[in-house]
């Protein structure tokens, strides 16, 4: 039977993903029908230049440089943190674990608010200095916090998460301090950067993102099996053999590049990494092979319908819409279903 149901739902989020596409390209301050526009994303490939003209260039930039850049930068924004809040939340046998629990969101927003305050105009691999400081500062502040939590050559789940916790709280009141120290437009814009966006970034940010949610996420499915053995605790699945620190050490890296890079280039995007995986475990069951690759795809659609949305209420920022579309469905589904469990 949940064979059936996996199938169905991987069907569905195919389906959707596609509608979505469509939309994606076709919505915007110069709508187009959604059949043109395939067309012409098409019409700049080789062998298919009598479908352009001068006619449609104008177009063409609409698509190739805005519309398809922030489609697929939504998309993978979406998918890592989906899948960075599977990896964290059965890292930490807590079904309410997110990347904010481990300083990934908090780091990133300190190293962006220092970036904008300071002033660092710099470009690093074709990125700005605010995207590279908050990236940084994301994995910085993972590893002070996995440092900090070893005990005796372990690292004690709980102790990770209060110090997650701690240092999280501790770079919050840094970037507040940062914001009251800097110019009123600098705050304007680490305000704007914090609620989420992916509506002006480009090519170079999806470049940025493609390997880590690539990588990250094939690492997430390669250690299914570990990550079905930690919801059973720590004892359990050394007794089944797997090496418990070594596997904490590799997911907690995996999850907090997943989480880091996206936050990076699309600044702090909640609910996703908590809503999806909690969703899929309900629709599929708590089976990592299957629950990695389909929330990768869920969490893809949820940010893209989101970044829809944001396009049509006239660039609301993207964090906003996320929330208001996750809290009362993700309540809604709680309810329904009683109690929830791993």
């Amino acid at each position: 039977m949940r064979g059936w149901r996996v199938w169905a739902v991987s069907i569905a989020l195919v389906v959707l993903i596609a509608e979505a596409t469509a939309l994606s390209l076709a919505t915007g301050p110069a709508p187009l029908p959604p059949g043109k526009a395939f067309r012409v994303l098409l019409s700049p490939l080789p062998g298919l230049h009598h479908l352009a003209d001068d006619a449609n260039a104008r177009e063409r930039q609409i698509i190739w440089e805005v519309r398809l850049p922030q489609f697929l930068l939504a998309f993978l924004v979406g998918a890592a943190l989906a899948v960075a809040g599977v990896v964290l939340q059965s890292l930490f046998q807590n079904p309410m674990a997110e990347s904010s629990i481990i300083g990934v969101s908090s780091g990133a927003a300190l190293g962006a608010t220092s970036a904008i305050i300071l002033g660092w105009d710099f470009v690093a691999w074709g990125l700005s200095g605010r995207t590279v400081a908050a990236f940084v500062g994301a994995m910085g502040i993972t590893a002070l916090v996995y440092v900090l939590s070893r005990r005796g050559g372990r690292t004690p789940v709980g102790l990770l998460l209060l110090t997650g916790l701690a240092v999280a709280s501790l770079c919050s009141s840094v970037a507040s301090l940062i914001l009251l120290l800097g110019r009123n437009h600098q705050v304007t814009d680490v305000v704007i950067w914090m609620m989420g966006s992916v509506s002006y970034q480009g090519w170079q940010e999806v470049k940025m993102i493609v390997p880590w949610a690539l990588i990250g996420s094939a690492v997430a499915y390669v250690y299914s099996r570990e990550l079905n053995a930690l919801l059973l605790g720590d004892e359990q699945a050394a007794f089944l053999g797997v090496p418990v620190e070594r596997v904490k050490l590799v997911l907690l890296g995996c999850g907090a590049l997943l989480a880091a890079s996206s936050v990076a280039v699309a600044g702090i995007v909640g609910f996703v990494g908590l809503v999806v995986p909690h969703v899929m475990r309900l629709l599929v069951g708590p089976e990592h092979r299957v629950l990695v690759p389909l929330s990768f795809l869920a969490g893809g659609l949820v940010v893209t319908l989101s970044a829809l949305v944001s396009t049509l209420l006239g660039a609301v920022p993207l964090g906003i819409i996320t929330a208001l579309i996750g809290a009362p469905f993700f309540l809604y589904l709680l309810h329904r279903q009683g109690s929830y469990r791993f």
